[in-house]
């Protein structure tokens, strides 16, 4: 699907957070997708039409992302976005959602069914910050820029340098083929395409920390909701062990699925790859 058609799918729900921008593609049962930092809902371009037949797939534009303002007030941490799925939730009269999160968006799925687990009918999480290790050492550097107020100062050169906004998400690509001018540039216009959203964005990556994944843990210790790890083995992110310990520390986590050689982004360029296990992980077991 090319992103254009995807955009026809799109709609905005008013939360506290601000206005949010969503596309809803599908019907049956609600099935929440989360993206991670500087991408958006086009992440789950390539995957949600090969599950929109068993779901109503919603995957939003987390604020400061895509085509959703952050408002001025609203704070960029994990804890604060994962109050923001619970306001999409009771706009859109979601009593239960599949909930899907990857990157950042993994962990503000687990501090989301931590906090509301009564909303989670089934966890999936692809490769993702767990436990402490957010920010991951392999974003040392971006988060020091950050940290030291020039991030948001590079972000126009940045930004008027294809190869090098391109280079901000090929290491998380097998196939550079999918990483194409135009999805580059979605995920980059929003976060750092203006002063103000560059001045934002380098605030959210200053303040990655582990405060709420670890005030989470206790909560995720008791869920016992049916829960899909599905994890890129070669990652330079989120090595394998983090998969490992999240079917460990989750009751209701089932068999880790490795998708072999894939990077950070395989939801998009492997989707085809990843549909059928959320598949099968939606289909109820059978009673007999």
């Amino acid at each position: 699907m090319y992103l254009a058609g995807y955009d026809d799918h799109r709609h905005t729900v008013p939360t506290p957070s601000g206005t949010l921008s969503y596309v809803e593609i599908g019907t049956g049962p609600a099935a929440l997708f989360v993206h991670g930092v500087a991408t958006n809902a086009y992440i789950w371009h390539d995957l949600i039409p090969l599950l929109a037949d068993t779901r109503r797939c919603i995957a939003i534009d987390l604020p400061l992302h895509g085509q959703s303002p952050a408002a001025p007030e609203h704070p960029l941490t994990v804890g604060a976005f994962a109050d923001t799925l619970a306001d999409v939730c009771a706009h859109l009269s979601l009593d239960q959602v599949d909930l899907v999160g990857h990157d950042t968006g993994g962990a503000i799925a687990q501090v989301f069914a931590a906090r509301r687990p009564e909303l989670i009918r089934t966890l999936t999480l692809t490769n993702c910050e767990t436990q402490d290790n957010i920010p991951p050492a392999a974003m040392a550097a971006t988060v020091e820029a950050a940290r030291a107020g020039q991030l948001a100062a590079a972000a126009p050169d940045l930004v008027a340098d294809p190869a090098a906004a391109r280079a901000i998400f090929s290491t998380g690509y097998q196939d550079q083929r999918y990483l194409t001018p135009e999805l580059v540039d979605a995920f980059v216009q929003p976060v750092m395409g203006t002063p103000a959203a560059a001045a934002r964005f380098e605030e959210l990556i200053a303040r990655l920390g582990p405060d709420d994944l670890l005030a989470a843990e206790p909560a995720l210790r008791a869920l016992h909701v049916p829960t899909l790890i599905a994890w890129a083995t070669d990652d330079e992110f989120f090595d394998m062990k983090w998969a490992r310990w999240l079917h460990d520390a989750i009751p209701g986590a089932r068999d880790v699925v490795e998708i072999t050689g894939g990077k950070l982004f395989f939801p998009h360029e492997r989707a085809a790859e990843l549909a059928p296990h959320i598949r099968r992980h939606w289909t109820p077991p059978d009673p007999a």
